[in-house]
């Protein structure tokens, strides 16, 4: 299993990534992906909106299961990666490169500072 050290972890199986002061990348883990299996469609209907931590922003459907995707920190949905509407599979590929779900404006980055590390969700997925 792959987990990047310069991301934050959750424990339902997302990353994030701070890309540019309060702008970050969210996806689900290589852990997840795996879990899931094939990655058929991702459906996040949720850009312009800000919700909690925790809230779901969408959901990604394998061959055989619907998941809920949840935000690992309080911000505002502002982008969804349109590469996934024809290539969903790019979750399974590349999670945590071109298989990013949405880019999101933190409403505070110290919110962070809450979530795993790589070593303690290595430790969580075992």
């Amino acid at each position: 299993m792959n987990f990047p050290a310069d991301l934050k972890y959750t424990k339902d199986h997302e990353w994030i990534k701070v890309i540019d002061g309060n702008t970050a990348l969210v996806g689900i883990t290589d852990f997840a992906q795996g879990e899931l299996g094939d990655i058929v469609y991702v459906d996040v209907n949720t850009v312009g909106q800000s919700l909690a931590a925790e809230a779901v922003f969408g959901t990604v459907e394998a061959v055989k299961t619907v998941s809920d995707l949840f935000l690992p920190v309080a911000a505002t949905i502002v982008e969804v990666n349109s590469s996934l509407e024809k290539q969903p599979e790019l979750v399974n590929s590349d999670p945590y490169g071109e298989g990013w779900m949405v880019k999101i404006a933190l409403a505070n980055v110290a919110d962070l500072d809450a979530l795993m590390s790589a070593d303690a969700y290595a430790a969580l997925v075992g």
